[in-house]
């Protein structure tokens, strides 16, 4: 999980200040000490730990906070508030151009996962905003980096544009614009090239690529992983090109977050994007608000909501509430409901952003959680189409539970459960059935995912 260690230590010195009624100068002076120990392991830049504590102990040693009936939330108000402004304040989106298509400029180091990055771009831009991108192989040295480009181009349904690798890339560049404009394509990805190290030619063919093709967007795709290294190759751009914004990969795997928490302070710039995983669809604007309430162990709600939407047909959403107030819920509409669940993405990204999740949640093994849902499929699937409309059929059959299992390839303890799990679910319905016909209560349920 991303931040997993910090937010860990951050949370275990609020916890202390919890269990404290009145806060005085000596606490909030050893829960700062605490929080910059924790800030400098998690490999974040020295000036911007010394910064950051200094704005929050500055912040609570006032009257309004000691003298406060919840002093600890004031405190945890402070450090989320300071910690969103560190990473950026709020989300920064990308300067689409008003005439002609928009340009941008994708540069970092090789292995960063630029290539990647640029195909996950293109597909949000796509999807969420309706834009028709096109990416512009420019890297010309590596092998096989123009075949790369062209997989991911096919995988997310997004055309290449690349002439070889003989033609020099700010050709490449300038011709892929051309080749836009007479395609009615609205923006304008460029791959260029990366190396392991920087380098003096490197910069220089960034600077004449830029010099050339004038983009809206210049963007600097670093790993997260490697924490003050990133800060570093961040600077070292940003001197060169004056880029617009980063992207940072790998974010998902990065336990620390220096990286994160480090770039803004430094450069002045924002990041716009995260990489949070292997797939396509892995890749979220980065909000700051969002990450600080994530770090802190206050989840991300809004986020979660912005996934079931996305991921969620609210016609079916809403007559699977319905069925299940009604008490219809039939074994079909558990599978849909689980399938609707399955759609919002593994189950450990998914703990990540709901509130007050326990720290024992990450010993859960959510891979066999997974599994699980596996198997519920397979004993559904194993019913028959009378049956599964008709719970009642199997609860009180011993030899349809015994067919069921062996279908499936599952126990009889197997079946057993899910049906317990389905009865469960139709119980609490029905409680809650009560509740939505109270006068002004609206349902709970009309804009669930499941």
């Amino acid at each position: 999980m991303a931040f997993e260690g910090l937010g860990e230590k951050l949370q275990e010195t609020f916890k202390k200040l919890r269990g404290k009624g009145k806060l005085g100068e000596k606490d909030i002076k050893e829960a700062m000490r605490e929080v910059k120990l924790a800030l400098l392991e998690a490999d974040v830049n020295f000036k911007v730990v010394k910064k950051f504590v200094k704005n929050v102990s500055e912040k609570c040693v006032g009257s309004e906070v000691l003298e406060s009936l919840t002093p600890a939330q004031q405190v945890i108000k402070i450090v989320n508030d300071e910690l969103t402004t560190l990473m950026g304040g709020s989300k920064s989106e990308i300067d689409f151009s008003g005439v002609g298509p928009t340009v941008i400029m994708m540069a970092g180091l090789q292995g960063a996962g630029k290539t990647t990055m640029t195909g996950k771009l293109a597909l949000q831009l796509r999807k969420n905003y309706n834009k028709r991108p096109l990416l512009v192989a420019c890297d010309i040295y590596r092998p096989a980096a123009i075949k790369q480009l062209e997989i991911v181009g096919k995988q997310i349904d997004v055309p290449v544009f690349q002439m070889g690798d003989k033609v020099s890339p700010v050709e490449i560049a300038k011709e892929g614009i051309k080749y836009a404009r007479e395609n009615s394509l609205n923006v304008v990805i460029i791959d260029t090239a990366g190396r392991l190290h920087i380098d003096e030619e490197l910069m220089t063919e960034l600077k004449d690529v830029k010099a050339a093709v004038d983009p809206n967007e210049i963007l600097l795709v670093v790993d997260s992983m490697t924490g003050q290294d990133a800060v570093n190759v961040a600077e070292t751009f940003n001197e060169a090109l004056d880029i617009s914004g980063v992207v940072l990969t790998k974010l998902d795997g990065d336990t620390r977050g220096g990286a994160a928490l480090s770039i803004r302070e430094i450069i002045q710039k924002p990041i716009k994007f995260i990489g949070v995983g292997e797939k396509m669809n892995d890749f979220e604007v980065f909000h700051p608000d969002r990450m600080a309430s994530r770090i802190l162990g206050m989840g991300d709600v809004l986020s979660l909501i912005e996934k079931a939407q996305e991921a969620i047909d609210e016609k079916e959403a809403t007559e699977l509430s319905q069925k299940m107030l009604e008490n219809d819920f039939t074994y079909d509409d558990y599978l849909t409901a689980l399938e609707q669940m399955k759609k919002l993405g593994p189950l450990n990204k998914i703990m990540e952003m709901i509130p007050g999740m326990p720290k024992e949640i990450k010993d859960i093994d959510f891979a066999a959680g997974e599994k699980e849902l596996a198997k519920v499929k397979a004993i559904i699937q194993s019913m028959t189409a009378k049956e599964r409309k008709n719970p009642k059929l199997i609860v009180g059959s011993s030899s349809r539970k015994k067919r069921i299992a062996q279908g499936s390839g599952t126990s009889l303890q197997a079946v057993n459960k899910l049906i317990k799990g389905h009865e469960m679910m139709r119980k609490q319905m029905k409680q809650f059935k009560s509740l939505t016909k109270k006068p002004g209560k609206k349902g709970l349920f009309g804009k669930l995912p499941f």
